[in-house]
């Protein structure tokens, strides 16, 4: 009896460790689709529900599901749609209750701010819960990231004479990744984008920054356009509405004439075109572990 205890406690222990793994169908498959979110139900549409579908139609061995960070969005979504969205944690909950045994997890994040640490670490904490589970890179997040997300927006910006202008503006952040928007801003005029600029709402480059490049370049007439996923509350508030704190009439109290091009980056099919090749990379790599490696380089010194 003593025997038969030891073996399933030791069963038990196993089975705890593994996180359940063993219950896991390493051949069921799934993509978890995690955006910020929105509210504005159109602009949803035309870019979270279209990379979603366009996801599905490429990755055929796998279940899409669909998850949000903003837990506002959700509760606004469900109070006037009737529509419930998980959360990312809620998402792999179910996945790992539902068998599935590898998981590729990639967002719509522009930049790996708080929001894409967050998620990093949601998954961190579910590593053992599943076979295989991947996170895929945000949009910006190496120097090829950069030149691409570049040539895809050649289709928005049209030639501009030297008095024109076109600001892109991101949603910004106060963390250190904020830097991206900089890189970006400095790549843009090194690919011959003379008079086109980064701004921010929540960050830098500010407004502030902005306003004394278009005048230190004599610029009359300028197009705004968001340098965001989809077009919601802060492109149609933020940027483009008549209120007094908006860029638009900010700008034009400036004596600017100022068009907006209101459209999410995830209408642009360049651009999701590139979400999926960041899935596939994130298929195809293969995990490092810098402990070991380091420790072998301790060996070969």
């Amino acid at each position: 009896m003593k025997k038969i205890i030891l073996i399933l406690s030791a069963v038990m222990i196993v089975f705890g460790l593994s996180g359940f793994k063993l219950l896991q169908d390493k051949d069921k498959k799934a993509i978890l689709f995690v955006n910020f979110g929105t509210t504005f139900k159109d602009n949803r549409a035309i870019t979270i529900d279209a990379l979603k579908q366009k996801i599905a139609d490429t990755y055929q061995g796998y279940d899409v599901k669909l998850a949000f960070t903003s837990r506002q969005v959700i509760r606004t979504i469900f109070k006037n749609e009737g529509i419930r969205i998980d959360t990312p944690e809620e998402a792999l909950s179910k996945l790992k209750k539902d068998g599935y045994g590898t998981v590729i997890v990639q967002s719509t994040h522009i930049i790996n701010g708080v929001e894409a640490e967050y998620l990093k670490d949601e998954v961190e904490d579910m590593k053992d819960d599943f076979h295989v589970i991947k996170l895929g890179d945000p949009l910006l997040t190496h120097v090829e990231d950069y030149k691409n997300t570049i040539k895809a927006l050649k289709s928005q910006i049209e030639t501009l004479k030297s008095d024109e202008a076109v600001v892109l503006i991101g949603h910004g952040t106060h963390h250190p990744i904020t830097s991206t928007y900089a890189m970006m801003d400095y790549m843009l005029e090194a690919d011959g984008f003379k008079n086109v600029y980064i701004g921010t709402v929540e960050g830098y480059p500010t407004y502030d920054n902005v306003v004394a490049k278009l005048k230190n370049n004599n610029i009359k007439k300028v197009t705004l356009m968001p340098l965001m996923f989809v077009a919601g509350d802060h492109a149609h508030n933020d940027i483009a509405s008549d209120e007094d704190d908006s860029w638009k009439t900010m700008l034009k109290k400036e004596g600017l004439q100022v068009n907006t091009y209101i459209h999410g980056l995830g209408e642009n099919k360049e651009i999701q075109k590139l979400f999926i090749e960041h899935i596939q990379h994130a298929i195809d790599k293969k995990e490092v572990d810098m402990k070991r490696k380091k420790a072998g380089y301790a060996l070969d010194s």
